[in-house]
């Protein structure tokens, strides 16, 4: 698996880090987690095959992760590049997001779910947030409820080499994420605060590295920054609490994630 950071940061507007959005190539295609405003143009920026993009995966309501949906599909529905797509386009996501597209589409005959390709929409239930689905082919996913909104959702990720990924999307301290995350490649996770986190729905360093410590991953990204990050050297101040390896999300990273078992040979 490759990943892109497409976005690092959070609702508030910054010179250097997009709203949340992560690009995750794999041997069976192509998977979009979280879709921020920024998302699609981040997208074209970087370079990336946004027309042929199979799946999306959206985490949860807040728009700094799916304010981007409606405004790709719109994209897409009069690009040049997409005109000849026969593909499917999948979403899968929380509870919410079809409807939330419906009400977007219905405002203004936006015609979204009129396509040149079928649209293909996947929610998890909360409730049923431990069923594993196949998101592409030989891509499986599995899910775990955040205390962020009632409907978050992070998302476990496992191609057929065993490499293992964890998105936590926003997420507040839970030793179930850590139990979700055991022993995985790549933990992508939040990391809004650096101390004294003014809400429980977000984590701060120390909560982070709480996290890292109980599940053990090879590495640990650390996203979904505000600018109070600017001025401190985030990798410095979580070897601290942490002694594994622990990267700093900018926009533009683009990091190769292989199983321990591939490492090794």
């Amino acid at each position: 698996m490759q990943l892109v950071v497409l976005g690092s940061g959070t609702s508030v507007f910054h010179a250097q880090r997009a709203a949340a959005a992560f690009w995750l190539q794999t041997q069976s295609g192509s998977l979009l987690l979280d879709c921020s405003a920024d998302a699609p143009h981040r997208m074209a920026e970087e370079n990336l095959d946004w027309p042929n993009l199979e799946a999306i995966w959206i985490s949860h309501l807040h728009l700094d992760h799916c304010g981007g949906l409606a405004p790709f599909l719109f994209g897409v529905k009069h690009a040049p590049q997409t005109q000849l797509r026969n593909m499917p386009l999948k979403i899968f996501s929380c509870a919410g997001v079809e409807k939330l597209m419906k009400a977007v589409d219905e405002s203004h005959h936006y015609k979204l779910f009129h396509l040149k390709f079928p649209l293909e929409f996947k929610e998890i239930a909360g409730d049923k947030a431990d069923e594993t689905v196949e998101i592409l082919p030989e891509l499986s996913a599995s899910f775990l409820r955040t205390p962020h909104r009632p409907e978050s959702l992070a998302i476990k990720l496992t191609d057929q080499s065993g490499t293992t990924l964890v998105y936590t999307s926003d997420t507040g301290f839970d030793e179930a994420v850590a139990r979700f995350a055991r022993d995985v490649d790549l933990l992508i996770l939040e990391c809004s605060f650096y101390r004294s986190k003014p809400v429980a729905t977000h984590l701060e360093l120390a909560d982070a590295m709480r996290i890292a410590e109980l599940a053990e991953p090879r590495r640990v990204l650390l996203t979904h920054l505000y600018p109070e990050w600017d001025e401190i050297d985030l990798a410095a101040e979580a070897k601290k609490l942490w002694p594994g390896e622990t990267i700093a999300a900018r926009d533009g990273l683009r990091l190769e994630i292989l199983s321990a078992r591939t490492r090794q040979q």
